[in-house]
């Protein structure tokens, strides 16, 4: 040992990439092994505690507080947007009978259109039942905590909650393909409306804007307030509601790239 010396790795382009690749793959086991898909409901004080040293987020957290009673956090994959509106929307419509009816309706049409749009059947089949086999089975449980129960297991199964995930960036995809001609000028960088939705919507751990968020509410019928915390100067938090004028079904809060819901 005493007089060797270690010498340098010389990494090249394709090393340093995989090496690259390597180290985002253990960030993404450590997530997965220390955050739930859909977690439990949260005071939002426990918030604080990420931010113990920051004044600007403490004030924006006791501003989020005055309004809001609880947090349930989601896993920051790519998907948290798609993963928290689908939950929220399907959790609040247990405690209405009627609007889960409709929602179950609405989906059960939704095939239909994504295949008239040309989507191959054999890609849209198991998303399609997968999110319908998740409806049915909290819609039979009677007792609404029990179904809440049973909907907050089924995502946190993986295949169940990707599957979920991946019916919603599919509908969403094809809202967008439908209504082309508006959705078009929020596309940058010279891109079709096609050209956006195979490359930053349909794909798995692709991370949503507005755009998203947009297409998402006119696909499924329903509105959605979006609470912003980030570090800009008001100590208060901005909220925009998608559609505008619409009174929002769901609540959810953003922080730069990640996506929580918000409950009342």
């Amino acid at each position: 040992m005493g007089d060797e010396q270690e010498s340098e790795p010389v990494i090249g382009t394709g090393n340093q990439d995989e090496l690259i690749m390597q180290q985002q793959r253990q960030i993404e086991r450590e997530i997965s092994e220390s955050t739930a898909l859909v977690g439990e409901l949260e005071p939002i004080v426990s918030l604080n505690s990420e931010y113990s040293n920051d004044n600007v987020y403490l004030e924006k957290i006791k501003d989020l507080s005055s309004k809001y009673k609880h947090i349930r956090r989601t896993r920051p994959d790519g998907n948290c947007f798609f993963r928290a509106f689908t939950y929220a929307m399907i959790e609040q419509m247990l405690e209405n009978s009627n609007e889960l009816e409709q929602f179950i309706k609405l989906i059960e049409c939704s095939k239909m259109g994504l295949l008239r749009l040309g989507f191959p059947e054999f890609t849209v089949d198991d998303f399609y039942e997968t999110f319908m086999d998740v409806l049915k089975r909290v819609r039979d449980i009677k007792n609404v905590n029990d179904a809440k129960k049973e909907l907050h297991t089924l995502f946190n199964e993986q295949g169940y909650s990707d599957y979920m995930v991946v019916y919603l960036r599919l509908l969403t995809s094809g809202h967008l393909q439908r209504d082309q001609e508006f959705y078009s000028c929020f596309i940058e960088g010279g891109r079709t409306v096609v050209d956006f939705c195979h490359q930053e919507v349909e794909p798995m751990y692709k991370e949503s804007d507005h755009i998203h968020i947009m297409a998402a509410c006119a696909a499924l019928e329903t509105g959605v307030r979006v609470v912003y915390m980030d570090r800009g100067s008001s100590k208060s938090n901005i909220e925009h509601d998608l559609p505008e004028g619409t009174a929002p079904s769901v609540h959810l809060l953003y922080r730069p790239g990640h996506y929580d819901i918000l409950y009342l």
